[in-house]
C-alpha cells in the first residue's frame, strides 16, 4: 500500500509538472506531500505541532493559487523543509528542521540504501543483489529479441508489416523520467531522516545557561565594572545620537525623495551594526558566570537601558520609512525596512529575556529563527503587489509609475479598474492596456495544472 501510493504520487508529479509553469500544481503538490507523509508517519501526525507545520504548509499552497508571487513560492518551499524536518524529529529546533529536512529531500534515498548501520545487539545481514545477473537477465534477451525480430521481418512480409505498424510514439520518455524523478523524491520524504550528531545535540541542549564552576568573585568583579563603564558610555552615546537625529527629524524641509531615502538606508546600516554588536556585547557579557555574580544588577539596569534606547533608535527608523512611504508610496523596500526593524525589535525583547533569565545562546538562536519563519509564513499570504499598488494609487503624495506597472500581474485587474474609472489617456492608458492584454492572453492559454485564482476572474 505505502508503495503503490509513491508510485501513484509519482506519476501525479508528472502529469502536475511536466512543461508546465507553477500555479494549482504547486499548490496541489503540497496537499500531496502531505498525504504521503500520514501515510508513511501516522505517528508524527498525533503531534498538535505537526499538524501545525502542515497547516502552514498548506496555506502557502493555497497563498500562490491566489498570488503566486515569489515571495509565496519561497515561503512554501521553506515550509516544506521544516515540515519534512519536523516529522523526523518532533522536538528539535526549527533551523535543526531545515537541515533535516533538507537533507531528507536531498540524499534520503542514498542514506538508506547505502549507508552501514552498525548494531551491537543484533547484526541483519542483507542478501546481496547480484546486479549483473539481472543485467543479463534483461539485457541478453532483449538483445537477442531485437536481433531476430530484425531477421524475420526480411524473410516474412506479413510479419514485417505488422511489426511496422507497431507504434511507441505515445511513450514520452521525458514523462516517464519526470516521474521517475517524482518517485525519487516522495521516496526520499516518505521518512524523514535525522541528521546526527547535530539533531541528538539540539535535543540535549536547553535554553537555560548553567553554571558549570565555582565563580571567581574577584574575576567576575573586574569583569561585571567594565561591562559597567561600557554600557554606560553606549548609554551616553545612543541617547546624543538620538537627540541630534531627533531634533533633525523634526526641522527636516527638504522632502525630496532621494533626501529622504538617504536618511532612511543610512539609518537602516546604522541600525544593522548597532543591533548586531549591542547584542554581541550583551552575549559577551553574559555568556558564564557574570550572570550568576550577586553584585550585576547595576550592569543588567544599563543593559536593560541599552536595549530600551535601541528600540527607540528602532521606532525612530520607522518614523523615517513612514515618512517616505507617505510622500513616495509603498515598495518592496520600504516594506523590507519595516520587516527588519520588527525583526530587531524581537531580537531585542529576546536578547533582554535572555538576561533576565539567564538563557543561553541557543535561546535565542531558537526563538529568532521560529519568528522569522512566521513572519515570512505570514507575508507570503498578502497580495503585496495589489495592496502596494492600491495605496500608491490612492494616498501617495508622488507616484513613481513605471514602479507599479513594473510589478507582477497581481495588480493587473486594479490597474485596469484604476484606468476605466480615472479615464486615463495617453502613455499610462497605453501601458496598463498592454500588461491585461497581455495576461489576458496568458490567462487564457493556461493548462489546468497552471490554474490561478485570476483565471476565474475571467467574464
Amino acid at each position: 500500500m505505502k508503495n503503490i501510493s509513491l508510485i501513484i504520487g509519482a506519476f501525479l508529479f508528472s502529469t502536475l509538472f511536466y512543461k508546465q509553469d507553477l500555479g494549482l500544481n504547486l499548490s496541489l503538490f503540497s496537499l500531496l506531500t502531505i498525504i504521503v507523509l500520514v501515510i508513511h508517519n501516522k505517528d508524527a501526525f498525533k503531534h498538535r505541532r505537526t499538524i501545525a507545520f502542515s497547516s502552514l504548509y498548506l496555506i502557502t499552497g493555497i497563498a500562490i493559487f491566489f498570488y503566486k508571487s515569489n515571495l509565496s513560492i519561497i515561503a512554501n518551499c521553506v515550509a516544506f523543509v521544516t515540515l519534512i524536518g519536523h516529522v523526523s524529529e518532533q522536538k528539535s529546533s526549527i533551523y535543526i528542521n531545515w537541515l533535516n529536512g533538507l537533507y531528507t529531500f536531498i540524499a534520503a534515498f542514498f542514506h538508506r540504501n547505502f549507508n552501514i548501520i552498525e548494531n551491537e545487539e543484533k547484526v541483519k545481514l542483507k542478501k546481496k543483489v547480484d546486479y549483473g545477473h539481472w543485467i543479463k537477465v534483461i539485457g541478453i534477451p532483449s538483445i537477442v529479441l531485437v536481433i531476430f525480430i530484425s531477421l524475420y521481418k526480411n524473410g516474412n512480409p506479413v510479419f514485417a508489416d505488422i511489426i511496422s505498424k507497431i507504434d511507441f510514439s505515445f511513450i514520452n520518455l521525458q514523462w516517464l523520467l519526470l516521474a521517475a524523478l517524482g518517485y525519487y523524491l516522495l521516496y526520499n520524504i516518505s521518512k524523514p531522516i535525522e541528521v546526527n550528531p547535530a539533531t541528538e545535540i539540539d535535543l540535549n541542549t536547553s535554553n537555560i545557561l548553567k553554571n558549570k564552576s565555582h565563580i571567581n568573585i574577584e574575576s567576575a568583579k573586574k569583569e561585571n565594572q567594565l561591562g559597567v563603564i561600557l554600557i554606560t558610555l553606549l548609554n551616553l552615546l545612543i541617547i546624543f545620537f538620538l537627540i541630534t537625529d531627533i531634533t533633525y527629524l523634526i526641522t527636516i524641509n527638504d522632502l525630496r525623495a532621494p533626501t529622504i531615502s538617504n536618511q532612511v538606508h543610512n539609518g537602516i546600516n546604522a541600525l544593522i551594526a548597532s543591533i548586531v554588536m549591542a547584542i554581541l556585547i550583551i552575549l559577551v557579557f553574559f555568556r558564564g558566570n557574570l550572570n550568576f555574580y550577586e553584585g550585576n544588577k547595576n550592569l543588567k539596569r544599563l543593559t536593560y537601558t541599552w536595549i530600551i534606547l535601541n528600540v527607540i533608535l528602532i521606532v525612530n527608523i520607522a518614523i523615517k520609512d513612514a515618512q517616505y512611504i507617505y510622500y513616495f508610496g509603498f515598495t518592496y523596500k520600504r516594506i523590507g525596512v519595516l520587516v527588519y526593524l520588527l525583526l530587531t525589535i524581537i531580537g531585542l525583547i529576546t536578547t533582554a529575556i535572555k538576561v533576565n533569565q539567564i538563557k543561553n545562546f541557543w535561546y535565542l538562536l531558537r526563538v529568532n529563527t521560529a519568528s522569522a519563519f512566521t513572519i515570512l509564513i505570514m507575508s507570503s499570504t498578502v497580495n503585496w503587489d495589489n495592496h502596494i499598488t492600491y495605496y500608491n494609487l490612492n494616498y501617495a503624495k508622488s507616484i513613481d509609475f513605471n514602479y507599479i506597472i513594473n510589478l507582477s500581474n497581481n495588480n493587473t485587474f486594479l490597474l485596469k479598474y484604476y484606468s476605466d474609472n480615472m479615464f486615463l489617456k495617453g502613455k499610462r492608458k497605453v501601458l496598463i492596456d498592454n500588461k491585461y492584454n497581455n495576461y489576458l492572453r496568458q490567462l487564457n492559454n493556461t493548462d489546468w495544472q497552471e490554474l490561478g485564482y485570476d483565471n476565474f476572474k475571467l467574464e
